[in-house]
């Protein structure tokens, strides 16, 4: 999904009355993605369906909201834009109830049938609300390649910090539970609450984080961002020997470092505004925001082996304090040391490089 928005935003840009469908086109490929995946005898016909298919189709859906978000706010965008990333937060906390309901209930291939059905025939009625606010001859793009930011200075600084933040960012989602049951000794709902209380964070994070964003500098929203999620993981998980202490990272962790992609409209506004400066021209702020998936979607990529490689013969176990001596400790030190690196770029903005 990450990988595959600049590309679809392009085709968004050069077919502009197909684009007005394609989140109805996108939803019907995801339901039916989840549909086929109850036929899949194999991992691979799995990662196919549920991987490949259903990221496709949740790319085309999802694409045509940010073009248009571009196009219906001017004064608060950011926060416009913080409001429906925060989405993805409700979502992680609703949605992993009902499907595990559904997979007690009546086993993978029906709920997997059943949850195609609920999700085609609750999502379908909204896509005929999402439309241009511009006549579609004002939405052809004049130059829909021109991709000549990305290789500026003030983009690739900003690309960076955004993909060490990535590398880092994902790693508490995928162990938290793990950490939570192994090291803690909690039952499983008490694991799963961690995620749980993460995503809460996460979308009460981007709302706030996008309104912010309308008001600082992109570097200053960066730079909370930054240090709130190096204070939670370097102190708060790093030292915590109890649930409840684990439980206030999961929130703190997911109000700042998950609030990360609402920065992403100050970004956006920058890169657009200096294109004549900087010597590349106009940027399209919404492929800005296409390529900024790009760096994200890599390190979504880069932090699954990476975090197997962190915690591998569980290093430092009994030889350090609290959290760092659980065997997690290298791993809580990277999330920490990256979500801290992320907001590096407050010093390139005061030696005049940004």
């Amino acid at each position: 999904m990450y990988l595959g928005t600049p590309f679809i935003l392009t085709l968004c840009r050069l077919y502009p009355r197909a684009a007005r469908w394609s989140t109805l086109s996108g939803l019907f490929a995801a339901s039916l993605s989840m549909a086929l995946s109850s036929l899949c005898t194999s991992v691979p016909q799995l990662i196919g369906a549920q991987g490949v298919l259903f990221g496709l189709g949740g790319c085309i859906a999802y694409c045509p909201c940010t073009l248009y978000i571009d196009e219906w706010f001017a004064q608060r965008k950011g926060l416009a834009y913080g409001i429906v990333w925060s989405a993805a937060g409700v979502g992680g906390v609703a949605l992993p109830l009902v499907l595990q309901a559904l997979l007690a209930r009546f086993g993978f291939q029906t709920a997997m049938r059943i949850w195609a059905g609920i999700l085609f025939t609750s999502s379908a009625p909204l896509a005929f609300f999402i439309k241009p606010r511009l006549p579609y001859s004002a939405n052809i793009h004049k130059k829909p390649f021109d991709m000549r930011f990305v290789t500026s200075k003030r983009f690739m600084l900003h690309q960076a910090v955004n993909f060490i933040q990535a590398t880092g960012y994902f790693l508490p989602g995928i162990y938290l539970p793990t950490y939570a049951h192994a090291v803690l000794e909690s039952s499983t709902f008490l694991s799963t609450l961690t995620l749980m209380l993460f995503n809460i964070a996460v979308t009460v994070g981007l709302v706030i984080m996008g309104s912010l964003s309308d008001r600082l500098h992109v570097t200053s929203c960066m730079t909370i961002s930054a240090v709130g999620a190096a204070v939670s993981a370097l102190l708060i998980w790093g030292f915590s020997t109890s649930l409840p202490a684990l439980y206030v990272f999961c929130i703190m962790y997911g109000l700042f470092a998950g609030s990360w992609a609402s920065t992403w409209p100050g970004v956006m506004k920058e890169i657009s505004q200096n294109g004549e400066k900087d010597g590349y021209g106009y940027a399209d702020p919404v492929m800005v925001q296409g390529h900024l998936c790009i760096g994200r979607g890599v390190g979504n990529i880069v932090s699954g082996p990476l975090s197997d490689a962190l915690i591998r013969g569980m290093p430092w176990q009994g030889q350090a304090i609290a959290g760092y001596g659980s065997g997690y400790g290298i791993l809580i030190l990277f999330t920490g040391l990256t979500g801290l690196a992320s907001g590096v770029n407050i010093l390139w903005k005061q030696l005049k490089w940004l």
